[in-house]
């Protein structure tokens, strides 16, 4: 299966938030071992460095973007992916950033813990849970 894994769910692992950081760990784990293929958009990336050099610091957030970069295949985001995203009905830009990045890359669903932000998606939107119950 090919998933877009969404930024919480990322940074629930990252940061290891509780009480989700146990699920999305589990996530993260079937794309480490290819029993899913996960996608991230490329500017969740600078996002996530963001998030961890303000909550942690520095090298933590650095060290995070290694071990993305190893486990996970990034997706481009450029002008046709932004366009795309900009006419998505969904109020969020940022998870229209991200269904408009698996639309185009045709993948099989989204992993979100807010799956009421990607309530107008065309993309399966899938929790932590739900994808797990389907491995």
């Amino acid at each position: 299966m090919n998933v877009l894994i969404d930024s919480n769910v990322v940074l629930d692992v990252v940061l290891k938030r509780q009480p989700w950081e146990p699920e999305a760990s589990q996530v993260w784990a079937a794309c480490e071992s290819g029993r899913v293929t996960g996608y991230l958009a490329a500017s969740m990336l600078t996002d996530m460095f963001y998030i961890v050099r303000r909550t942690v610091d520095r090298v933590a957030a650095f060290d995070a973007i290694d071990v993305a970069l190893q486990t996970f295949t990034i997706g481009a985001v450029d002008r046709t992916l932004l366009e795309r995203a900009r006419h998505l009905p969904g109020n969020d830009f940022e998870d229209n950033v991200q269904i408009a990045c698996a639309l185009i890359a045709g993948l099989d669903a989204i992993v979100t813990r807010d799956p009421k932000g990607f309530a107008e998606s065309p993309v399966l939107v899938l929790t932590p849970a739900d994808l797990l119950a389907r491995l």
